[in-house]
C-alpha cells in the first residue's frame, strides 16, 4: 500500500498519535531504551533536548545531551533519530538510550507523556509497522516468535518467517489461484456466450500442486509445536533407579539432590536442556511405587503419574541389576497403551552383576553416574521430537496455530474446487470456490482480516514491541 495512503487511513483511524514504551526488558541495568513513534516522536523529544535543534537533524543519526524537563535535568542520553517511512513503525521514531535505572525510565516516561505522548498498548509499534505496510502479518507475528525464540531452530524459524519466506510462498499461491478466479469470474460476463477462458486442466493441475504445498505445510505443523514450545520429558521409574542422576547428568550440574534412601524426591522439578536446537523440559519425579507409608511420599507419586500422563516423552528409568525382562516388557505395554513416545533406560550398566543385555523396542542402556550412553540418550529424545527432518534448513515450518487453522481451511477449499470441476460446476460456483481459499490465504498474511482479530494478535506481544 503507498505510504501516502496508509498515513491517511491512519489519521481517519485514530493511528496518528505518538506513543512510548521502554524497549528493553523490564528493570534495571546499565542502560535503557526507551522508544517513540508517531507524528510529534521528533518534536515531544526535542522539546526536551534544549542543546540542540532535533528537528533540523538528519535521519539515522546519534546526539549526546542532557535531556531536560521544566528546566530540570534528568539524565545524560543518546538520541537516535529516524525519520518517516524509513523506520520500523513507517512513522518518525525516535530512540532515547539512557542509563538503566528504573527512577531514570520512569522519569524519562513521565516527561515524555507529559509532552503528549502516550503509553503504547501492547505490540503497538510491530502494529503500526503492519499497518503501515512495512511488514505482513506473518512477518509482524514472527517477529513476537523471534523475541521469544528459546532455541536455535525456533530461533531460524522465526527469521525465515520474518525475511518473508513463507510470505512469498503463501503470495505465489495467492497470485496463481487469483489469476485463474480472474479469468473464471470473467467467463460470467460472456454466460450467454458460453465462452471459456480459464483453461480447466491447466486449473486442475494449478489446484493439485497446491494441494500438495498445503499439505507439506500442514504436515510440518507438528514438528512447528516441538520448535515453538519444546518438548516436555518426564522422568519416571521406581525410587533409587537413578532419575535424579539422570537429570542431574543431562544438565551437567547438580541440580537434584541424590540419595541412597528411598522417596527423596517428593516433589517435580522442572530444567531445560537445549538439543541441537530444541527445547526439552525434563521433568524429574518422585519415585513409583505401589504402597508407601508416607502420605507426602503419595502426593509425590500421584504428581508422578500427572506429568507422566502430560508429558509428550516418557523415560522411565530402571536398574538393569534387578528388573528382568518380564519387568520392562509390562512398562513398555503401558506406555503404548497410553499412546506415548517413549524411552526405557536401563541405568547402571556400568556395575559388574548388570552384564546382561536386556532387548526389545527403545530401549538403551546408561550409567547416569559414569555418563556411559548419555550422547546416545540425547540422539534419542532428538529423534523421537524432530525425526529426520532438517530443522536448520530454510524451508516453511508452520509454528502457528492461527496459520494452521487458515491451511485447514484452505485445504478443504482446495478439495471442493478440485470436486466442483469433477461435477462439472457452473462458473460462479466454481469462482465462490477459488475466492474462498483466496480468502484463507489472504487470513494468514493479513491481507482480509478484521480490527478485533489484529488486537488480538498484538495483544500478546511485549508492550515496547
Amino acid at each position: 500500500m503507498p505510504y501516502y495512503l496508509c498515513s491517511m487511513i491512519n489519521k481517519l483511524s485514530g493511528w496518528d498519535d505518538t506513543i512510548i514504551a521502554p524497549a528493553t526488558a523490564a528493570g534495571a541495568g546499565a542502560l535503557a531504551i526507551l522508544r517513540l513513534s508517531g507524528t510529534d516522536a521528533i518534536d515531544i523529544v526535542n522539546s526536551l533536548f534544549p542543546f540542540k535543534n532535533l528537528k533540523v537533524q538528519p535521519a539515522n543519526t546519534l546526539h549526546v545531551g542532557m535531556l531536560q524537563y521544566e528546566k530540570n535535568d534528568i539524565d545524560e542520553v543518546v538520541v537516535s533519530l529516524y525519520h518517516k517511512p524509513r523506520s520500523f513503525t513507517g512513522e518518525d521514531v525516535v530512540e532515547i538510550s539512557c542509563h538503566g535505572s528504573l527512577h531514570i525510565q520512569e522519569q524519562i516516561l513521565k516527561a515524555c507523556i507529559q509532552s503528549g505522548a502516550r503509553a503504547a498498548r501492547a505490540g503497538e509499534f510491530t502494529q503500526r509497522a503492519f499497518i503501515n505496510g512495512k511488514m505482513d502479518l506473518v512477518q509482524a507475528e514472527a517477529v513476537a516468535d523471534l523475541i521469544a525464540s528459546s532455541g536455535e531452530a525456533a530461533r531460524k524459524s522465526a527469521l525465515h518467517n520474518m525475511k518473508g519466506g513463507f510470505s512469498q510462498e503463501l503470495k505465489n499461491m495467492r497470485e496463481q489461484l487469483l489469476q485463474f478466479a480472474s479469468l473464471v469470474e470473467l467467463e460470467l460476463d460472456f454466460a450467454e456466450e458460453d465462452v471459456a477462458f480459464a483453461d480447466r486442466t491447466q486449473l486442475y493441475k494449478l489446484v493439485e500442486k497446491l494441494q500438495v504445498e498445503t499439505r507439506q505445510l500442514l504436515l510440518s505443523f507438528r514438528l512447528g509445536n516441538v520448535i515453538r514450545h519444546g518438548v516436555s520429558v518426564a522422568i519416571i521409574g521406581k525410587p533409587n533407579a537413578g532419575k535424579s542422576t539422570l537429570l542431574n547428568t543431562l544438565l551437567n550440574e547438580e541440580r537434584a539432590i541424590v540419595s541412597p534412601i528411598p522417596g527423596t524426591t517428593r516433589d517435580t522439578i522442572e530444567e531445560a536442556l537445549n538439543i541441537n536446537g530444541i527445547a526439552f523440559r525434563l521433568i524429574d519425579t518422585a519415585g513409583i511405587r505401589e504402597h508407601s507409608l508416607d502420605d507426602i511420599e503419595n502426593i509425590g507419586i500421584g504428581k508422578s503419574r500427572e506429568k507422566m500422563e502430560q508429558s509428550d516423552i516418557i523415560l522411565y528409568i530402571f536398574d538393569v541389576s534387578s528388573e528382568t525382562e518380564t519387568d520392562v516388557e509390562i512398562e513398555r505395554n503401558k506406555f503404548k497403551k497410553l499412546g506415548k513416545n517413549f524411552i526405557l533406560v536401563a541405568n547402571k550398566a556400568d556395575l559388574i552383576a548388570a552384564q546382561k543385555i536386556l532387548s526389545g523396542e527403545n530401549i538403551l542402556q546408561v550409567s547416569a553416574k559414569q555418563r556411559l550412553g548419555i550422547d546416545e540418550l540425547k540422539e534419542k529424545l532428538y529423534s523421537l521430537a524432530a525425526g529426520d527432518e532438517d530443522l536448520m534448513g530454510s524451508h516453511t515450518i508452520v509454528t502457528n496455530t492461527r496459520h494452521f487453522e487458515a491451511l485447514e481451511n484452505l485445504s478443504f477449499s482446495l478439495d471442493e474446487i478440485i470436486a466442483g470441476m469433477d461435477a462439472h460446476l457452473s462458473s460462479d460456483l466454481l469462482s465462490a470456490h477459488i475466492r474462498s481459499g483466496l480468502f484463507y490465504l489472504g487470513e494468514i498474511t493479513g491481507e482480509i482480516t478484521n480490527e478485533d482479530k489484529l488486537d488480538y494478535i498484538f495483544s500478546k506481544f511485549c508492550i515496547g514491541k
